[in-house]
């Protein structure tokens, strides 16, 4: 008999079904049949976090449904870039638990690369220098390069989205220096997906680099 694939939980810190599905998806292409991935979605979050206050506001329901959901999965993966929660479900779930924004920048910064963050939320600018500050990669990160315009909107409208995040990223590269840039937030994980090929240096995405490490903790 063949082991059953090792089942992942997605958790979406937005109250936004749309995302954690397309999350899911992606998720799940990044595991070429080597798990399988749910998804729950936050309902007390805003359907696109912004801020630093609902990012923090956001961990207490991520961790409740860690809780409620977690048994029966073999790793957790917490799906906004800040990775809310995902501190206090380590501290008493057993299995692998990896965040979106850790994930990634551990990824960019892989064999001392500088890197750079493209993003939609300035008002997020203080806690991902804070996130990579606690991970130990201040010295390596290149700073956050913002498209203009309101983050919601503009995350709904993918085809103002990707040439926003494209100028973003070439100014990460050709303004800051940045040897990798990691496309920061779970909502843009589509647009992530398809500027690659626009750039010879890497281009993170952070849903894949989440299952790529988790998949490894895993043994899958």
């Amino acid at each position: 008999m063949t082991s059953p694939l090792p089942r992942i939980l997605l958790i979406n810190p937005n109250s936004s079904a749309a995302t954690t599905a397309m999350m899911v998806a992606i998720a799940a292409a990044c595991c070429h049949g080597r798990a399988e991935i749910v998804g729950a979605t936050a309902m007390r979050a805003p359907t696109m976090i912004v801020d630093g206050a609902a990012l923090a506001a956001s961990a207490d329901e991520v961790v409740e449904i860690a809780r409620a959901q977690g048994d029966g999965c073999n790793g957790i993966i917490v799906a906004a870039f800040g990775d809310p929660g995902a501190a206090e479900i380590r501290s008493f779930w057993p299995r692998p638990v990896v965040g979106i924004g850790e994930a990634s920048m551990r990824e960019a910064a892989r064999d001392g690369r500088r890197f750079g963050i493209a993003t939609v939320t300035p008002a997020l600018v203080a806690s991902i220098a804070a996130l990579a500050g606690q991970l130990g990669l201040a010295a390596q990160f290149t700073g956050t390069r913002l498209t203009t315009g309101d983050p919601a909107a503009l995350a709904a409208d993918p085809e103002q989205l990707e040439p926003a995040l494209a100028a973003a990223a070439r100014a990460c590269i050709t303004e800051d220096g940045a040897a990798a840039v990691i496309i920061g937030g779970g909502p843009l994980a589509q647009a992530a997906d398809r500027l690659q090929p626009q750039f010879e240096v890497p281009i993170i995405k952070p849903i894949a680099a989440a299952v790529t490490q988790l998949l490894q903790r895993l043994g899958a």
